[in-house]
This record gives C-alpha cells, sequence and structure tokens, in this order.
C-alpha cells in the first residue's frame, strides 16, 4: 500500500464534522498524543525491563501515521516532499554523516 492508497483508506475515519481550526488542533494533539504513546512503549523496555511489545508498536506507529497523513493530506504535503526536504536538512547539517562535532554546531 503507497501513501495515496493509505490517505483514501483512512479518510472515512475522519471526524468531517469539525471545523478546520478544530481539526488542525486535533491533528497535533494526535500527534503528541501518539507520540507519547510510543515513548511510552519503549520506556517500559528500557526501563521497566518489559519484553518489546512489537505489535503494539506498531499499532502505536500506526496511529501515529493517521495524524501526520490526514495533517499532511489538509495542507496537500506529499511523503515525497517530506522526505526530500528531510534529507536535503540531514546533508546540509551532517554533510559527512552524523559527528557530536556538528550535532553542536548545527547549521539549520
Amino acid at each position: 500500500m503507497d501513501s495515496v492508497q493509505y490517505r483514501k483508506a483512512i479518510e472515512r475515519t475522519m471526524n468531517h464534522s469539525l471545523s478546520e481550526k478544530e481539526k488542525l488542533a486535533m491533528l497535533a494533539m494526535g500527534i503528541a498524543g501518539e507520540a507519547g504513546e510510543i515513548v511510552d512503549t519503549l520506556k517500559k523496555v528500557i526501563f521497566h525491563g518489559h519484553e518489546l511489545d512489537r505489535d503494539e508498536l506498531i499499532k502505536e506507529l500506526g496511529d501515529l501515521e493517521w495524524y501526520l497523513q490526514h495533517l499532511k493530506k489538509h495542507y496537500n504535503i506529499s511523503d515525497e516532499v517530506v522526505f526530500i526536504s528531510n534529507i536535503m536538512k540531514l546533508n546540509k547539517r551532517y554533510p559527512n554523516g552524523f559527528s557530536k562535532k556538528d550535532s553542536i554546531n548545527r547549521k539549520a
């Protein structure tokens, strides 16, 4: 499944009665909330001695993706544009791959 198919499939689960402001607030809060769920899942592994519940992590990543895709769709931003923009930023910031020095003296 590609992102175009995914966006079409998730469209039916958007609450279309929300105003634009409400929709954007819900998407931003959802991204933060799902990121928190992912952090909590990993916290249990790192600090509480749990085994990784891979299925749970996949579910939470999927929930995060739902919010991200709706936000990108709202502003007509493709995954490809995000990927390319991110790689360009990383290449500028870390021209020779990650280094502590470049991280401390980050450019943009």
